[in-house]
């Protein structure tokens, strides 16, 4: 996190100091269904705790499950770590054929649980990363003045969930497509 900017605030009786800051956020590649884990045909029984051919996402981002045939359903719980090392699980419920799309920023994912097959023998499901990156600060509420990706401004405000108390539940989601070009963060804490 760079050093920021200083400016102090009167409201009423107390007076209140914040700083500006710009964080770079690293250089997430646009997520795809299989960034993280490419499909894995599901089971008559529920599979937990599935560690084989995990990727972490290079920079903290939210997951995405994604199923193979429309009627797939179930839940999938992803384990893993926020950018703080400290470990973090986030459910995540299968809706067919459609990308569904979690809310955490996971720096690391340790290991997947995957529900039943819904259809004998022809169901499987992959695991990818979305455009949600964590921006590794609590934010008690949308600070965020500007977003840059490849030094330019983004033209529309980005997306902002804050959290003052889990970190993993901070993110921005840019309105330009991620590219591998880096993503810088304006904010006031």
């Amino acid at each position: 996190m760079a050093k920021g900017l200083q400016r102090s605030l009167s409201r009423g009786d107390r007076a209140q100091t914040e700083v500006i800051r710009s964080i770079a956020l690293g250089s997430p590649v646009v997520g795809t269904a299989t960034l993280v884990k490419a499909a894995i045909a599901l089971t008559v029984g529920a599979q937990a705790g599935i560690t084989a051919g995990i990727t972490s996402p290079a920079v903290p981002r939210n997951i995405t499950v994604k199923g193979n045939a429309s009627g797939i359903a179930g839940d999938v719980v992803i384990h893993g770590t926020n950018r703080e090392g400290a470990t973090i699980s986030e459910t995540i419920a299968l809706n067919g054929a459609t990308e569904a799309v979690g809310a955490k920023a996971f720096a690391t994912v340790t290991s997947i649980d995957y529900p039943a097959e819904t259809h004998s023998g022809t169901d499987t499901v992959s695991i990818g990363a979305g455009a949600k990156i964590g921006l590794g600060v609590r934010l008690p509420r949308n600070t965020v003045i500007a977003a840059f990706l490849a030094g330019v401004r983004e033209a529309t405000a980005p997306t902002v969930a804050f959290s003052s108390s889990a970190l993993e539940s901070n993110t921005v989601t840019l309105s330009s497509t991620l590219d591998g070009s880096a993503v810088v963060v304006d904010l006031y804490e």
